[in-house]
Formats: structure tokens, sequence, C-alpha cells
């Protein structure tokens, strides 16, 4: 069983040797609250997200969307606080949902976002040094109860100025690595990662396009206008994973609707749709979610039209996004994780990921193990294609066992 599945009064007995007070004035210091209503967090939570989040998965406003459109009850909605010193300094959104016959505690929009992580006051949660910082995380563990484990998915290593922030949540296991492109500008985006020979490609593949009628970009933020995009949007989504192969988790998971709403003016978020245009008509799309100087990309598309895709749609369309993003001033444009040549070309900025656990019981701990051997083999045949064509052949099998029902994974 790791550290962080001790119990609170454990937790505090180990670091006391560490700190100057003795266990009561510890368990002054630590406080920990947890409810099943969102709204009732949502204050302490725009506060810890005013500035700089690393993921629309860490937004108030996407958890509460996302819970109400997917009709989460609220009895397996679990928000778990911790304060040090009566401030709320970590909040945990976490849903208790049944895989396989396993209950879990894992984050809401399983991999909907390209990474997640705990929502904090990053500089009180780093002064608490190591040793606070198991405390806190383990005081928070020992106040949920239902499921055998808690599964986090995709949490960055470093944060910003505060490499191994997390370290102490459960065990980690190392899995991809997120993808960000981080300018000051729009020239130094240009002159440090596009060469002479770069630019002339860029060049020539604009020319191809141009050649087929008349190319417009625009930036989309208006609901309305957006929503023939978005349709649009998943419909290329639908044809290139059907050309793949590979599962439309979109549709078959009904998640359009989500990202139809996330548009609505209602919805809290800021939306933007980048939109390459042939003659009017749409060859390439993304879907992005802004915050703060920060702009995530969620979902991208492209034509599958063998004639267009010859002029590299995607591509000028990224192409035009960099641009725009960082002459509009932006910071960082989010790529999510995943190796991809786009990401190869622009992104500057490379985190590694990885899935941190917590046992909660006997059963869990058996259940952390297996799942990390799983991913170990998931992440070996990447690399092996003979490998990796039959953990696709796996996972094509697991879905029919659901019957249709959401592939929310562990």
């Amino acid at each position: 069983m790791d550290a962080n599945s001790h119990s609170f009064g454990d937790m505090i007995g180990g670091i006391a040797q560490a700190m100057p007070h003795d266990a009561s004035a510890l368990r002054d210091r630590i406080r920990v609250r947890v409810t099943n209503r969102i709204e009732e967090v949502e204050a302490d939570w725009r506060l810890l997200t005013d500035s700089a989040i690393e993921s629309p998965g860490q937004s108030y406003d996407f958890i509460r969307l996302w819970v109400a459109n997917r009709n989460i009850p609220e009895s397996a909605q679990f928000y778990a606080l911790g304060e040090v010193d009566g401030q709320v300094v970590a909040i945990l959104p976490l849903h208790r949902k049944s895989v396989w016959g396993i209950k879990v505690f894992t984050w809401f929009p399983g991999s909907n976002a390209g990474c997640y992580a705990p929502v904090v006051d990053a500089a009180r949660v780093a002064a608490l040094g190591p040793d606070g910082r198991a405390a806190l995380w383990s005081a928070m563990f020992g106040q949920l109860s239902g499921a055998g484990l808690v599964y986090m998915r995709s949490i960055p290593r470093d944060i910003d100025a505060y490499p191994g922030l997390f370290d102490e949540l459960g065990t980690a296991l190392d899995t991809e690595t997120l993808y960000r492109a981080q300018f000051s500008s729009w020239q130094q985006c240009d002159a440090e990662q596009r060469s002479r020979s770069r630019r002339k490609h860029d060049r020539q593949q604009g020319e191809r396009l141009a050649a087929m009628g008349d190319v417009s970009f625009a930036e989309v933020s208006d609901a309305t206008a957006g929503r023939d995009i978005i349709d649009i949007m998943f419909q290329q989504r639908s044809e290139r994973f059907k050309a793949q192969g590979i599962r439309d988790c979109f549709v078959e998971d009904g998640l359009i609707g989500f990202y139809q709403a996330a548009m609505e003016p209602s919805s809290g978020l800021d939306v933007r749709l980048h939109v390459l245009r042939l003659d009017g008509a749409v060859v390439a799309v993304r879907y992005n979610i802004v915050h703060d100087d920060r702009m995530f990309c969620l979902i991208s598309s492209m034509s599958e039209c063998a004639q267009i895709q010859a002029g590299s749609p995607g591509k000028q369309c990224l192409l035009r996004v960099m641009q725009s993003v960082f002459e509009a001033g932006f910071a960082v444009f989010d790529m999510g994780a995943g190796y991809t040549d786009e990401k190869r070309h622009w992104c500057n900025v490379q985190t590694g990921l990885r899935h941190h656990y917590v046992s909660l019981t006997a059963m869990g701990e058996v259940v952390v193990e297996a799942h990390q051997a799983w991913q170990r083999l998931r992440l070996w045949g990447k690399a092996n294609p003979a490998v990796r064509d039959g953990l696709r052949g796996l996972r094509h099998f697991r879905e029919k066992l659901r019957n249709g029902r959401p592939s929310d994974e562990l």
C-alpha cells in the first residue's frame, strides 16, 4: 500500500518529526471537507483559478457544464477541499464511477482534455514542502469512501515555476508528453520554429491550396455562427476516424452536444473556433478554449477530400492560427498530449505527463498494479506496430462488451 493510503492519523505521526509542531497543532493546520454539490465550491474554485490553469479540466465552468450535460448525479460527484491554516489551497473534483464493476474516483471528463491536475494555490502548496504536501493529500484522500482507488490521469510532472508539485500525490507512472507553443510574439515564434526551407514549404502548400479557389481564415466566437461549423468539424472527425479504423468517441459517447453547449454564452466558457474556408466551404477547424492568456486546442479537423488535402488545409489552418494567437498576445497555445508532426513543428515546450494512483482498499491496490502494468504495455505497444494493432483490436473487443455504453476508461 502506498504512503497516501495511510490514515490521517498515520500521516500526522509521520510528518510530526519534520515540523516544529505537535500532532494537535498539525491537526489544527489541515482541514478537509467534502461535498457533492459543485455550487458549494464555486467561490473557492474560482479564486484558485483566477489566473493560469493547466487544462480546461481545471475550469469550474467546464466541469459544471460537464456534470450537467452528462447527467452525472450528485451522489457520484465528490469535491474534496483541503485547507491549511483556514485557507483553501487545493480542490480535488472527482467522479465516482464503476469501471468493469470496480468503483473508482477519477477526473470527470476522462480523456477529453490534454491533461489534468488538482486545482491548487501552487505557491502555498509548494511552500508546504514534500512532507506537508504528503500530509495534505493524505488528509484529503482519507475523507473519500465508497471506492477502491483514486485514478488521476495525465498530470504534468512540472507546473511552471513549481517542479514536482504533485510528486507526493500517490504513486505515479510516466505516460505521454504534453506539447505547447509558448512565445512572447509571432515574430519570436516564426523566427524560432520556421526555418528558411520550412517557410518555402509552407508557401508552396499555400499556393497549391489557393490554386483551388478563394482561401479565407477566421476566428469565430459567436455561438450561432459556430453551430454549423462545429457540426462540420465532427463530420470531418468521423470521416477521419472511419478511415483510420478508430472508434468515434464523439458520436458513440454522445459528446457533440457538450461541445456545442460549451460555446453558448450561458456556459461561462470562452470558446473560439479557428476556421479555414475554401470558396466559402469549411476545410479545416480547430476548437479552442481560452483561459486568461492561454489557449487550449481540444479538437481539430480537416476535409478528407483527397484533392483538397493536396493543399494541406490542416497545416495551412495551423500556420494562420499560430500567427493570430501570438499576434493577439496569448502566452501559451496548448496542443495537447501525443506526438504529431504539427506538434513537432510548432511546440517548443514539452512536459511529461504521469498517471497518479491512490489505493483506498486492498482490492484497489490490486487494481492499481494491474492498471499500471496495462499502461506500460500500451506505451511499449505504441512503438511496435504489431503490438499496437493487437491492442487496438482488444480495445474494440472491450467496447463491444460494453454494449454501446460510454467508454470512460479507467
